[in-house]
């Protein structure tokens, strides 16, 4: 099992987040995994840098795998335009972009470059056309396809990585697991309860995902007390209260803050694992492996990284370091 650090570009300036990924790197986390958002979930956080500059310095200045996710429906990133991207990092960097995950992205993040936001099944139909695009690229194959929103023209790739990421399908749903399970490499989520990440499990692997790699993005709180911890999150991370839906397609910062203004601080007990003790978030883990993710991504969701990386890389990594070796 790796356990990884989660870097939120949200969160913090790239600068900011490079030095936190190379302390997450010294502190012991196996790998790394990024969010490529333009916009923030809330002005109160207040950064969103470019992912894929990012990731080449932070690749550059690190020695783990890094994985992150993607929107190839033809918004920001036309599927073309993102291959080309991934292949020249897995080129540069061979092992150590084991994966990418594919998502039909968020309104807030697309709509910038004036294309429109489409219901749920087109989104989901420009997901797969053009994940399918980027794997026929990335197998260094002559593309001319047309779709929905976007089209290629013998497209072909001319630097290549000996061996291609894995696209990975990332869902929040149960239905969305189950459609992913059929085409997907893997498959990446978010911590929920158990009982809820098993049902999701149970449906990525009746659609098909039987036996292919899962990960999981393991949101906590972590601070001396849950009260602080609580406050935190209520600040930090209080859109986790919001059903999917309005993750998909509120258009804005400022209307994420607007739907969350009467969420009360206690509701995070409910979204967000309150923790201040290494105890619990191994606990989290041992959860997590236990429904069948080889890869858990630890997302402090803090301002006080340093604290964070520090904390885990004291408490928590050295519970599975035997288990992540083999011995």
């Amino acid at each position: 099992m790796i356990i990884g650090y989660h870097a939120s570009h949200e969160q913090f300036s790239p600068s900011q987040l490079l030095a936190y990924a190379k302390q997450a790197d010294e502190a012991g986390f196996e790998a790394v995994m990024t969010s490529d958002h333009i916009a923030p979930w809330s002005e109160r956080q207040g950064n969103s840098g470019n992912n894929w500059a990012w990731l080449g310095a932070a690749m550059a200045g690190t020695s783990v795998p890094f994985g992150s996710l993607s929107i190839p429906g033809g918004w920001r990133h036309h599927p073309v335009d993102l291959a080309h991207m991934i292949a020249t990092l897995a080129q540069m960097f061979p092992d150590r972009l084991p994966w990418i995950a594919v998502g039909s992205g968020e309104a807030a993040n697309e709509i910038m470059v004036g294309n429109g936001w489409p219901e749920k099944q087109e989104r989901n139909e420009r997901l797969r056309a053009g994940t399918e695009i980027m794997r026929a690229l990335l197998r260094g194959e002559t593309v001319t396809a047309q779709h929905p929103g976007f089209a290629a023209e013998q497209a072909r790739l001319w630097s290549l990585p000996e061996k291609p990421p894995a696209l990975f399908g990332a869902a929040l749903t149960p239905e969305t697991a189950e459609w992913l399970g059929s085409w997907a490499d893997g498959f990446i989520t978010v911590h929920k309860p158990k009982a809820e990440l098993q049902q999701i499990v149970s449906s990525f692997q009746r659609g098909g995902g039987t036996g292919k790699p899962m990960a999981l993005q393991l949101q906590v709180c972590w601070a001396e007390t849950k009260e602080e911890a609580r406050m935190i999150a209520w600040d930090q991370w209080r859109h986790a209260a919001l059903p999917p839906r309005d993750l998909a397609d509120l258009r804005t910062p400022q209307a994420f803050d607007e739907a969350v203004k009467d969420v009360p601080p206690k509701a995070m007990d409910d979204v967000v694992p309150l923790v201040s003790s290494g105890e619990e978030v191994v606990h989290l883990i041992e959860d997590g492996a236990s429904c069948g993710f080889g890869e858990i991504y630890i997302h402090g969701i803090s301002r006080d990284q340093e604290g964070f990386i520090r904390a885990m890389g004291r408490d928590v990594l050295p519970a599975f370091r035997y288990t992540s070796s083999g011995l």
